[in-house]
C-alpha cells in the first residue's frame, strides 16, 4: 500500500522502518527541519535529558551509542534518531519542512494529503516554492504527529500589555537559546521534569529565577539513597506492579491482596527515603498526597541541581500558586500570583502541557475520534472504532515510548496483512470505553485524553503482543520482573511477523496459481468438449 505517516519523531520514524520492511511504500512529513519530533533542535530548551537510561530508550534493534552517557542530552537523542534513519535507509522518504494542512478521505476510499513547504525546494519535477501546497494519495494514513505536539500556553489576562512592555511568554518548547535568559528575571511554570530542567539550565543566567506551580508533585531521583539506580525500581515489570492495573493476576493479585502490607511497607519505605534524601521538609516542598500518585499520570525524575540550588537561594519556589494577571509594574515587566504577590518577570515560560489534537482532519472525523470529553477512541491506542484506513502510532505514551511505538508500528503491518483477528467492533468499543473510564478515575483526569498509558508499560505491550499472538518467551518475561527492560527482547517479534505474512503470501500464491491451473483445465476441457 502507498501510506502516509504525519510525524518523523519516534513512532514515526518507527512506522516508516516497519511498514518499509512489510513491502508499503512509504511518504512521513514533518513541520520541522529535521526528525526528532521533541528532540527536534527548534523543540529543544537548555537542560533536556531523558528520563530513561539509554538502554531502556531505544528501538529494539538499534541500540543508543557505548559512549552517550546514562541519561543523554536531546541533541544525543536527536542525533540517534538522525542514525536511525541513515542505517536504515529512511532518507528518502523524508518530507521534511513540510506541514501537513488537511488529510481527509475521499470518494474511492484513499486519503489525500495536503501539504504546505516551509522553505522552496528542489524536487524531480523542478523547484517549488515556499508555501507551495502539493496534494498526495495514500491507501492508509498514520498519525503518528505525538501527544506532545501543540503547547498549551494558559490565557493570561494582561498578556498583551505584558508583552507591549517588553515581557516574553512563551512555551518550554518555544525557549531554544540559554541567552536570552541572561541577566534577566525568570519565571518557570510548572513542576514537571521540563520546568525543572529550564529553571536549573537559566538559574545559572538569569537574574532571578522563579518556579510558580499550583501543585507539587512527588519526583523520582536517579539514584535512590544516591547509589541504587531508579531503573532497577520502576523500569521493571515488579515497579510496575506496584501500582493496581485495572486486571491483575499472578504475583499483581498478591501484591494488592494478601501482599498488600509488602507493596505499602516498600512504597512508604521509598517516600519517606525520597523526603530525606532531598530535605523536602526543610525546603517546604513535600507535596500533599502519598508516593503512589507518582504515577498518576507521569513519573517526573528529579532534575540534577535543582534542589541545591534551591536551597542556595538561586530558585525560588512558589507552591500552590498561579499566574493570575501579566503585567507591567513600576516600568518592568511582572507577574502578580495569585497570593496577591508581584514578582519581576522579564521571560515567563510555561511548562504547561499540550493539546492533543489533529488540526490537519476535518472536523467531523476528529469528532468521530473522540468521546464527549474529548478522549481519544482508540483500541489499544491504535485503532480508531469508526474510521477506516487510519490509525495512531506513539499515542500510547509510556516508560518505554521507543519500543512502544515500534511494536504499535508492528501491530499496524500486521493488520495491513489481514492476519489480524480482532473482536467485533462493539466488543472493541466496550473495550476502550472501560479503559478510559477506568483511566479517568485512576488519574483523576490527568490522562492526556486517554494517551497516556504510565505506569503500565508493560501491559500496553503485552496487549499488543497478544492481539499478534506472539509471546516473548518465559525466561525473557521473569528477567524483567527484577531487571530493567530491555528493548532488545523484542527484536524478534518483526521476524516472526515477517515469517507469518512470507507463508501467508506464499499460500495466497499457490492458492492463486491452483486456481488458475483449475481454470485452464476448465476451459481446456471445454474446448476438448
Amino acid at each position: 500500500m502507498r501510506v502516509g505517516i504525519i510525524g518523523a519523531g519516534f513512532a514515526g520514524l518507527g512506522a516508516a522502518k516497519v511498514l518499509t520492511e512489510f513491502g508499503h511504500e512509504v511518504t512521513v512529513f514533518d513541520r520541522t527541519p529535521d526528525v526528532g519530533g521533541v528532540w527536534s533542535r527548534t523543540r529543544r530548551y537548555p537542560g533536556l535529558t531523558t528520563q530513561n537510561d539509554k538502554k531502556t530508550y531505544a528501538f529494539s534493534d538499534f541500540p543508543m551509542p557505548d559512549d552517550y552517557p546514562q541519561w543523554p542530552s536531546g541533541e544525543q537523542v536527536q542525533a540517534y534518531l538522525a542514525d536511525y534513519v541513515r542505517r536504515f535507509g529512511l532518507t528518502s522518504m523524508l518530507r521534511l519542512d513540510t506541514e501537513v494542512v488537511r488529510a481527509a478521505p475521499e470518494p474511492d476510499g484513499s486519503w489525500a494529503v495536503e501539504a504546505k513547504l516551509s522553505r522552496e525546494t528542489v524536487q524531480t519535477v523542478g523547484t517549488v516554492a515556499r508555501g507551495a501546497v502539493q496534494t498526495h494519495r495514500f491507501d492508509f494514513l498514520v498519525v503518528a504527529n505525538g501527544t506532545c505536539s501543540d503547547p498549551l500556553i494558559p490565557d493570561y489576562p494582561g498578556a498583551e500589555d505584558y508583552r507591549a512592555g517588553g515581557g516574553r511568554l512563551c512555551h518550554t518548547s518555544e525557549f531554544t537559546t540559554l541567552a536570552d535568559a541572561e541577566g534577566r528575571d525568570v519565571v518557570v511554570v510548572g513542576y514537571g521534569k521540563s520546568s525543572c530542567d529550564l529553571a536549573v539550565a537559566v538559574s545559572e543566567v538569569a537574574a532571578s529565577t522563579t518556579v510558580v506551580t499550583r501543585r507539587l508533585i512527588w519526583k523520582m531521583p536517579r539514584l535512590l539513597g544516591n547509589r541504587l539506580n531508579y531503573k532497577y525500581l520502576l523500569l521493571t515489570r515488579l515497579g510496575e506492579a506496584l501500582f493496581p492495573y485495572r486486571r491483575r493476576r499472578g504475583v499483581e493479585e498478591f501484591l494488592h491482596g494478601r501482599g498488600r502490607e509488602v507493596t505499602r511497607f516498600l512504597v512508604s519505605g521509598m517516600q519517606a527515603l525520597i523526603s530525606r534524601q532531598l530535605r523536602l521538609r526543610s525546603l517546604g516542598l513535600v507535596p500533599d498526597g502519598k508516593f503512589t500518585d507518582i504515577a498518576r499520570s507521569t513519573i517526573s525524575l528529579v532534575t540534577e541541581g535543582f534542589f541545591p540550588q534551591v536551597a542556595a537561594g538561586r530558585i525560588g519556589v512558589h507552591r500552590d500558586s498561579q499566574i493570575s494577571r501579566l503585567l507591567v509594574d513600576a516600568g518592568r515587566p511582572s507577574a502578580q500570583l495569585t497570593s496577591g504577590e508581584i514578582v519581576p518577570a522579564d521571560l515567563v515560560v510555561c511548562g504547561t502541557g499540550w493539546r492533543q489534537r489533529v488540526p490537519f482532519l476535518p472536523e467531523n472525523l476528529q469528532a468521530e475520534l473522540v468521546d464527549e470529553k474529548g478522549n481519544f477512541e482508540l483500541y489499544h491506542r491504535i485503532l480508531p472504532l469508526t474510521v477506516p484506513k487510519l490509525a495512531f502510532v506513539g499515542y500510547n505514551s509510556s516508560f518505554f515510548c521507543p519500543l512502544g511505538a515500534e511494536l504499535g508500528a508492528l501491530w499496524i503491518a500486521d493488520h495491513l496483512g489481514g492476519s489480524m483477528r480482532l473482536p467485533a467492533a462493539p466488543e472493541r468499543r466496550a473495550e476502550v470505553r472501560e479503559w478510559l473510564s477506568w483511566t479517568e478515575e485512576r488519574t483523576q483526569g490527568q490522562h492526556s485524553h486517554g494517551t497516556n498509558v504510565i505506569p503500565f508499560s508493560m501491559h500496553q505491550i503485552d496487549e499488543m503482543l497478544a492481539d499478534l499472538g506472539i509471546d516473548i518467551g518465559r525466561t525473557a518475561r521473569l528477567k524483567q520482573w527484577l531487571l530493567p527492560v530491555d528493548p532488545g527482547a523484542y527484536q524478534a517479534v518483526a521476524g516472526r511477523l515477517h515469517r507469518r505474512h512470507g507463508r501467508a503470501r506464499v499460500e495466497a500464491s499457490q492458492a492463486s496459481r491452483s486456481a488458475a491451473a483449475k481454470d485452464r483445465g476448465d476451459a481446456n476441457r471445454r474446448v476438448h468438449h
